[in-house]
């Protein structure tokens, strides 16, 4: 394999504090069918964390079993050194966790504003302060935050999403697929905002189908298959390894 290689998915992460690790995970949606089979993934301080692979892999089974939303049948989940493996998602929030679904992410009958209040309902006193950092990443939300959500196009919800996820000022957010359905003008913002969130000092783990650009603005990327993590490396490792390209990437071989 030529170098810069990506390296098995069990080499360690880089030096620093661990915010999120991930052990042996299984987990699936029906008892004795399992998604994930043994997946192992590490978010350190201030990294932004890529996940690809083909459809079916089971990377926002991953998310969502992180976020107390699948059952997980054995391994851990610990963050900022506490295991919180199968805490339900409104626990999980109070602990650091941060979550933007993919789909059905905004309240839409609800206006900006108080979409934001939902993501603030169990620290309410905090409102303005938060709100202040969550509209320095996002202006457009405090210029029209009286606006409902359902009249905004995807590319504004998806910001009033994570601007509703980070209300709680998390250690980790964790983003299904942000740039899903968006045209490409749209999901280059996207992917902007997502890398200005993470240089505000929170760390980012990130499901995308957009694999080239998720590896463009990573810092390290994990390629899962049939519920396993298969390679780990930084963004660029991955997109030269020639292995990863052919066996997980199809057409970005073209691209690199």
């Amino acid at each position: 394999m030529s170098s810069p290689a990506a390296m098995p998915a069990s080499a360690p992460a880089p030096a620093g504090d661990s915010v999120v690790k991930v052990t042996n995970l299984v987990a699936g949606y029906i008892p004795g069918v399992n998604i994930l089979n043994g997946c192992s993934i590490e978010a350190r301080k201030g990294e932004l964390i890529g996940i690809i692979g083909p459809n079916g892999a089971g990377k926002s089974t991953l998310l969502k079993a992180m976020f107390g939303l699948v059952k997980v049948h054995s391994g851990t989940v610990v963050v900022r050194g506490q295991d919180l493996t199968g805490l339900k998602a409104n626990k999980l929030v109070t602990q650091g966790v941060g979550f933007v679904p993919q789909t059905n992410n905004v309240f839409a009958a609800l206006t900006i504003e108080e979409n934001l209040q939902m993501g603030m309902f169990q620290r309410p006193k905090d409102f303005a302060e938060r709100f202040d950092f969550v509209a320095s990443l996002f202006p457009e939300l405090a210029k029209r935050r009286a606006q409902r959500a359902g009249s905004l196009s995807g590319g504004e919800r998806q910001m009033v999403a994570m601007g509703r996820a980070l209300m709680m000022d998390p250690a980790v957010l964790l983003l299904d697929e942000p740039s899903a359905g968006l045209s490409p003008v749209k999901q280059d913002e996207t992917f902007l905002r997502v890398h200005e969130i993470n240089r505000a000092g929170v760390s980012v783990i990130m499901v995308e189908q957009n694999a080239r650009r998720c590896l463009q603005i990573c810092d390290r990327g994990y390629v899962l298959d049939q519920g396993k993590d298969a390679y780990t490396g930084t963004g660029r490792e991955l997109m030269k390894d020639p292995k990863v390209i052919q066996l997980y990437l199809g057409t970005l071989a073209d691209e690199v």
